[in-house]
């Protein structure tokens, strides 16, 4: 009885010491110099890790919340540094403009993403670099396709209220990744083709994927910052964030064994 109760009070104090461990990691693609945010959760060791790809105004503090969260759930998480130097958009002419050049030319952003990728793999011994699998949000939710069609050697990848087009059906072909697509089934941003697109793609390559609607929720449904006016296109809508969230869950339980 004593030893249990020592025992027990052991792991207490262990767990109470546990924190969450945060710090921006400079990094490279090519010559360009990016700026990324690690978080992991220090009691824990060889955890899966997760690349968050920012939406179109770069890596903001939404990026880096998320990553909070998920370093609290027991993962190692890194934000994506796309844009080079941490840089995040003034306003939304700018980040249309940004965004705008990688979705543009789709190879540059799959070398930044593969950037990414290799840095989250370099992060140390806190990380198991067999488990990993990327998120991304809006734009960052396009980019996690666009990493899977890469063949980047990921377990999964999430893609929020992305942008789902097939600009090049082949690349299909490419993707090693289990796929879940959460979207809002009222997004005004994302023309139905582009899914129907996306989905034979998807279908024709034999790809594993999710692909799944949450009803009256419009564009960027995860985000607060989105305000909560839905005729706008764009808002927040809470029971939708809660619900991806969770399926988002499941799906690393899934494809990480845990």
């Amino acid at each position: 009885m004593r030893f249990a109760l020592a025992l027990c009070l052991v792991l207490v104090a262990a767990a109470a010491q546990a924190k969450v461990v945060t710090r921006e990691v400079p990094y490279k693609d090519g010559d360009s110099d990016l700026v990324g945010f690690l978080a992991y959760d220090d009691a824990k060791a060889a955890a899966p890790g997760v690349v968050i790809v920012p939406q179109w105004m770069g890596l903001t503090d939404y990026e880096k919340g998320r990553a909070r969260q998920l370093a609290e759930a027991g993962y190692v998480a890194f934000c994506a540094d796309i844009y080079g130097k941490g840089l995040v958009a003034k306003d939304t002419a700018e980040a249309g403009a940004l965004a705008g050049k990688f979705k543009g030319e789709r190879a540059l952003y799959r070398s930044r993403l593969n950037a990414a990728l290799r840095a989250l793999r370099s992060s140390g011994s806190m990380l198991d670099a067999r488990r990993v699998a990327a998120i991304g949000y809006c734009f960052g939710g396009t980019g996690v396709l666009e990493l899977a069609r890469s063949g980047a050697d990921v377990l999964g990848v999430v893609s929020f209220h992305g942008g789902l087009d097939s600009p090049t059906p082949a690349d299909g072909k490419n993707i090693k990744a289990k796929v879940l697509v959460l979207h809002g089934a009222d997004d005004p941003f994302t023309p139905k083709p582009d899914i129907a697109a996306m989905e034979k793609e998807l279908k024709d390559a034999g790809v594993d994927y999710q692909l799944v609607f949450y009803s009256g929720a419009v564009h960027a449904f995860t985000q607060p910052m989105a305000g909560n006016d839905p005729s706008k296109g764009a808002a927040y809508n809470e029971r939708a964030d809660k619900r991806s969230w969770r399926a988002m869950l499941d799906f690393f339980d899934e494809i990480f064994g845990r």
